[in-house]
């Protein structure tokens, strides 16, 4: 629609609009709407060419009339949890963001298909338990954000508010700013995690404080500063992931079954944590003009 708005725009000009409104018509197409004033600032515009367009009457401002609020830019998001954006859904999604078009991602993770009684996902973490993973799932969980920066023209995030609320505020706003497709990542804890929920918060910051669920955002904008696009927002981790894992059932539970694999599969998932943590700092280093860098701002947020 934005496009027949601007290509109605053109006509109306060339018909002979006089020279106000060739320079209305400018400022509306070349207008930055990047930031909240730059919106406002456009609205402004777009408000002046409709009161212009009431009075014309003609079919051709008519149409335009009806199309002129596309030329304000327009916000547009998606939120839906993990089952569909790792598993069921994660087509559509990937198709979402390979598209180059200006539309976000909010995606919920908790780990688990929450709204179907806590089937496993491809977001449920190695060593974990849920239905078709009574004896712990047995391989990683699947790195969504990883996948998704490979393009280069994607901004990613992932957060935790309840460990960083001002990330969680600067990824979204970075998301919003960014003229492309944008996906971010938020931890969410479930009934299916098996603990008292009112600690929610607490153990949302245990797991970004063992490295299970490291902050960071992926800016593909900042690789024409010749900066990393990627930045750690999160330290490394300061308590074990058992720390974490051990208050909760979804854990906890196969201690009682199978002690024996339960230490395995502990023992797999905090070298899992680790190896994504030093990775997760390689990506970090990398400067696209060569060389190294420690990323694309002063750390974290």
């Amino acid at each position: 629609f934005r496009i027949q708005a601007l290509e109605a725009l053109e006509r109306l000009v060339a018909g002979g609009g006089g020279a106000d409104l060739e320079e209305l018509a400018r400022a509306i197409r070349a207008a930055d709407q990047s930031s909240q004033a730059g919106i406002e600032a456009q609205r402004a515009r777009v408000a002046r060419l409709k009161e212009r367009l009431v009075g014309a009457g003609t079919p051709e401002a008519r149409w335009l009339l009806s199309l002129a609020d596309y030329l304000v830019a327009k916000s547009v998001w998606g939120v839906g949890g993990d089952g569909w954006a790792y598993d069921i859904g994660y087509g559509g999604v990937d198709q979402v963001l390979a598209s180059g078009e200006n539309i976000n991602l909010l995606v919920l993770d908790t780990e688990v298909y929450s709204n179907t009684g806590g089937q496993m996902s491809k977001a449920t973490p190695l060593a974990a338990t849920a239905q078709f993973a009574a004896g712990g799932k047995r391989t990683p969980k699947k790195n969504l954000a990883y996948i998704m920066a490979t393009y280069g023209t994607v901004y990613v995030a992932q957060v935790a508010f309840a460990a960083n609320m001002q990330q969680t505020l600067r990824a979204l706003a970075e998301a919003e700013a960014f003229p492309g497709p944008a996906l971010v990542i938020g931890y969410a804890h479930c009934i299916s995690h098996g603990f008292d929920l009112s600690r929610g918060l607490e153990q949302m910051k245990r797991a970004v404080a063992c490295g299970h669920w490291p902050l960071f955002r992926y800016n593909p904008a900042l690789e024409s500063q010749g900066k990393s696009p990627l930045v750690i927002d999160s330290k490394p981790p300061t308590i074990s992931f058992a720390e974490y894992a051990g208050r909760e059932n979804r854990y906890r539970s196969l201690r009682a079954k199978d002690p024996a694999l339960a230490e395995e599969l502990m023992g797999r998932a905090e070298a899992d944590v680790r190896r994504r943590w030093a990775y997760l700092q390689h990506l970090a280093r990398w400067n696209p003009g060569g060389g190294e860098t420690t990323g694309g701002d002063s750390g974290p947020a």
